[in-house]
């Protein structure tokens, strides 16, 4: 009987997961959407990229005063997360402003992670679009030029598939499949961002109720109250799921493990809330995209969700007044 009872404190059920082996797994699965960011605006991309992600670390690292900047890998994440809701061609100082106010005011305030009640890359993107609006809406878009990496991009530019119907009408379901759209550097191919979401459920790091409830609603939604204008009901509810920042937040920020609640069904709750939350405001709203806020809304009312949809203990009954 040696050995085969062992008296510890909590956690008695561990994992040999780790913080950076979960944030590592979620860069990898963001490597093909930074791989047709990269095919379709070229350099400017990979700059827009890589300032939001140093920026992200060099922050978090002077704020814990430690030597190694990469960490737990959160960061990291954070500043690419970023990165992917910015057009291109950004000046430079937009994605180092957003890293900063992401890292300080959206996590370390908050105790650091684990601790943070809102998606840090949402806030900074929240801030972004609040105080320099003019270079994250309207027709600022660049065209994709696929296989000219040193390209000025800056030169063409349209607004989204959202901005209109007259623009959704030029684009094809096809073309958001592939990424061939003007749109922010992570919601053009929807293939890239499929392909990441099945990695990180292969990977059990992400429950399919978040983003299955997301896309669910945003596509019923859609299909229900979009007019058909694009085509038919069905293929209305298609293009909001495809078009925008809808996979994006879906698959790689509303399921935040930090910020999402713990239950199944607060799970599910959360989920269909966000895409609730996303199509009042394209629907109704005076933004033609509304996941940032949605996101955030609900991350407000995680510790309700979880409140309200923790499981009963055993043997527990009612208390009667």
């Amino acid at each position: 009987m040696n050995g085969k009872l062992v008296v510890s404190s909590s956690p008695h059920i561990r994992t040999i997961q780790s913080v950076q082996s979960v944030m590592l797994d979620v860069l990898i699965a963001l490597g093909p959407v930074v791989a047709v960011a990269i095919f379709l605006f070229g350099y400017q991309a990979l700059i827009t990229m890589t300032v939001a992600v140093a920026a992200a670390m060099l922050t978090e690292a002077l704020w814990l005063r430690r030597l190694n900047i990469f960490g737990d890998g959160s960061a990291a994440v954070t500043g690419l997360l970023l990165a992917m809701t910015l057009p291109p061609n950004v000046p430079w100082w937009i994605p180092a402003i957003g890293s900063v106010t992401a890292i300080i005011i959206g996590k370390q305030v908050y105790g650091g992670i684990g601790n943070n009640i809102f998606n840090p890359a949402l806030v900074g993107r929240a801030v972004l679009v609040t105080s320099w609006g003019t270079h994250l809406v309207g027709p600022i878009w660049p065209v994709p030029k696929p296989f000219h990496f040193f390209a000025d991009i800056s030169a063409v530019t349209s607004a989204t598939p959202l901005a209109s119907e007259a623009e959704a009408l030029n684009t094809a379901l096809s073309q958001l499949l592939i990424g061939n759209v003007a749109g922010a550097l992570g919601e053009t191919s929807a293939l890239a961002l499929l392909l990441g979401g099945f990695w990180l459920l292969y990977k059990g790091h992400i429950d399919w109720r978040i983003p299955g409830g997301f896309i669910g609603t945003v596509w019923l939604m859609g299909a229900l109250f979009g007019g058909g204008f694009y085509g038919n009901n069905v293929t209305t509810g298609f293009f909001h799921v495809l078009a925008g920042g809808v996979l994006l937040g879906a698959l790689f920020m509303a399921t935040d493990m930090v910020t999402s609640p713990v239950m199944p069904w607060g799970k599910l709750i959360f989920g269909v809330g966000c895409g609730l939350i996303t199509m009042l405001i394209r629907l109704f709203g005076a933004h033609p995209e509304g996941v940032t806020f949605a996101i955030l809304t609900m991350n407000a009312l995680t510790p309700l969700l979880d409140k309200f949809t923790i499981p009963r203990k055993f043997g527990e009954v009612k208390q009667v007044a």
